[in-house]
């Protein structure tokens, strides 16, 4: 399954970074798409909206969240 990332989606990272002292399941904001679409910078911020930390990151890195049911369609195309 190819997911399609956007700017502005929220996601939420599936690694630890240590280096940035981010853990899987922190939630960010696809804030810029690098590369025609190779990597995204992701803005990580605090519950006031402050921005902790901002890290270029490859999809595999990062997973779409979803805040809705989806419809048959995507369904379908999530599954394919």
């Amino acid at each position: 399954m190819t997911t399609k990332f956007n700017l502005l989606d929220v996601v939420a990272l599936t690694v630890d970074l240590q280096e940035y002292n981010l853990l899987r399941g922190q939630v960010g904001t696809i804030v810029e798409i690098l590369g025609d679409g190779a990597a995204f910078e992701v803005e990580f911020s605090d519950r006031n909206g402050r921005t902790y930390e901002s890290v270029g990151l490859r999809a595999e890195k990062i997973m779409l969240l979803h805040f809705e049911p989806l419809s048959s369609s995507e369904s379908e195309m999530a599954t394919a």
